[in-house]
């Protein structure tokens, strides 16, 4: 994971799993996936969690309580990111759109409101299980 060389090992870890499955996991199915390679404690899975959200490497699916590797770190860094959730098959599609940073962005300025971050989550069924 050269990609990001400030990473702890648990990070590394908690990352690279992200990145070989397919689809969101929670935290605890991510720590049932290192078991083997030490990892015991919700808490050690959490801390790598938070901060490689934190570095918009991971994304949390809130409707989910499930993360997600970042598959377009470069293409939204500061952007709103928005997801497509297949609610049969579970496949996660990532997204950002200018248009829709810039209608968001507009509204907050109209209303005054500082935005800590924004994530976008669309459920419905992808064109697989349509």
């Amino acid at each position: 994971m050269s990609a990001a060389p400030d990473l702890t090992r648990n990070q590394e870890l908690v990352l690279g799993t992200l990145l070989r499955v397919d689809g969101p996991l929670s935290a605890y199915q991510i720590l049932d996936e290192l078991r083997g390679e030490g990892l015991r404690a919700p808490l050690q899975v959490y801390r790598a969690l938070d901060k490689l959200t934190e570095m918009k490497l991971v994304h949390r699916i809130e409707t989910l309580n499930a993360f997600v590797a970042c598959s377009h770190h470069a293409e939204h860094a500061g952007e709103t990111v928005a997801f497509a959730i297949c609610e049969a098959c579970g496949k996660v599609t990532e997204f950002s759109d200018p248009a829709l940073q810039k209608q968001i962005g507009a509204w907050t300025r109209r209303h005054d409101f500082l935005p800590a971050r924004t994530t976008l989550e669309i459920k419905g069924l992808c064109a697989a299980c349509r």
